[in-house]
């Protein structure tokens, strides 16, 4: 399913998404095609973001392109001076 349907199918809610295609671009990864598993309440997001499944994102439906950042070393913090 693409992105778009998904927001007309779940207006303005956070969506528990199975990835199902995308491409790499500048550093981020354009999802193409996903499977909606379920809706999931704003009071509920935080939860479930972090105890989500490999291949499987927390979304809201108010962006209009899923799009996720992709972090070269996640372990590596910057020090701010």
């Amino acid at each position: 399913m693409k992105w778009q349907e998904v927001r007309e199918l779940f207006p303005n809610q956070f969506v528990l998404l199975s990835v199902l295609d995308y491409h790499e671009e500048n550093g981020k990864k354009i999802i193409d095609e996903v499977a909606p598993i379920l809706s999931i309440s704003s009071e509920n997001a935080n939860k479930e973001f972090f105890k989500v499944k490999p291949g499987n994102i927390v979304y809201h439906t108010s962006n209009e392109r899923c799009i996720v950042h992709i972090r070269k070393d996640p372990l590596l913090r910057a020090r701010r001076i």
